[in-house]
């Protein structure tokens, strides 16, 4: 006895509420069809449909087991097309979340480099800082910043670790002094960059050796939700702010910000590619995954070690 063909011919009989309709769908007679459901009924020694001259019903049992039927087929339908394409080359659309400064910073040029080596794949990118619903938004992959982990049954990927500095214009610090401790920072002008990631009211600066401090910020004459706008405003000369790594890095490199307080930083955060399903990877997210595993923990480090001679000169 094939149980795998009766599971399939009981799933398409009560998929599509008849006998008929299932015969059709497999391309059988409906004879046939009502054979092989009435040997499963057999061999389980349980009734799984109700019949009637007009209709078919399910009985309890046959919902419990269709459950499990359709559980198996999808399993089995999986692993014939991982076996069939386990050498396939990645190909299709990819689409893909990124918050909105790692997007900049890191994945456009990462998507240039992967697209090198398949040029198959296409890329349908967002950017946008908040966590997403990778099956009901239709997304095959997120990369966020975290703390830790939303409660989800994503499968995740370690990528790195990312934190914020603090900033300033060299105009502000012309005009107002160079903070000499974290304490100095209650006299100036802090700026509160107010989003998914940030605290609200207070700075946690990490320093050497455990080192910590804290700042209280509640008590700002400017706040704004994104980093660009931030970034404007202490380039203006508005005050001190913190600003992510990724974000900073350009303005501090060029001097048009300079670092206040380079030993120390606030908000270290995970980076995590988040992915629907570990059982079955079409082969462009495989490869996608594996590509962000090499590059970003690189472009991370490359970043944290280019910043270590950019602090405001004494």
């Amino acid at each position: 006895m094939d149980t795998l063909f009766l599971m399939r011919a009981f799933v398409s009989v009560a998929e599509t509420g008849s006998f008929t309709a299932a015969a059709l769908r497999l391309d059988l007679t409906t004879s046939y069809i009502s054979r092989a459901v009435s040997s499963l009924e057999d061999h389980l020694r349980t009734r799984l449909l109700h019949r009637t001259t007009r209709r078919i019903a399910l009985t309890e049992a046959g919902k419990r087991y269709l459950a499990r039927c359709e559980q198996i087929l999808e399993y089995i339908e999986e692993a014939e097309a991982e076996a069939s394409q386990a050498h396939a080359l990645p190909a299709g659309n990819l689409k893909l979340h990124a918050m909105t400064g790692i997007g900049h910073r890191y994945l456009i040029k990462a998507i240039s480099e992967y697209s090198e080596k398949y040029p198959d794949v296409s890329f349908d990118l967002t950017l946008a800082n908040r966590t997403i619903d990778l099956i009901e938004e239709g997304f095959d992959v997120s990369v966020i910043a975290a703390r830790q982990l939303p409660d989800s049954g994503y499968i995740s990927k370690h990528l790195g670790q990312v934190y914020s500095v603090l900033c300033a214009s060299p105009a502000y610090i012309a005009r107002y002094g160079l903070p000499e401790t974290p304490a100095d920072l209650n006299r100036h002008r802090c700026l509160r960059l107010v989003y998914s990631i940030m605290s609200l009211d207070k700075w946690v600066l990490n320093g050497p050796a455990g080192r910590q401090e804290e700042v209280s910020i509640s008590h700002t004459h400017f706040q704004v939700n994104t980093v660009d706008a931030m970034t404007e405003a202490l380039k203006l000369g508005m005050g001190i702010g913190a600003l992510p790594l990724y974000s900073a890095y350009e303005s501090l490199k060029d001097g048009s910000l300079v670092r206040v307080f380079p030993e120390f930083t606030l908000y270290p955060l995970n980076v995590y590619a988040l992915y629907p399903s570990r059982q079955y990877l079409d082969a462009k997210i495989k490869t996608w995954i594996d590509f962000l595993r090499d590059y970003l923990p690189q472009q991370l480090s490359r970043d944290e070690y280019g910043l270590i001679d950019c602090s405001h000169p004494a």
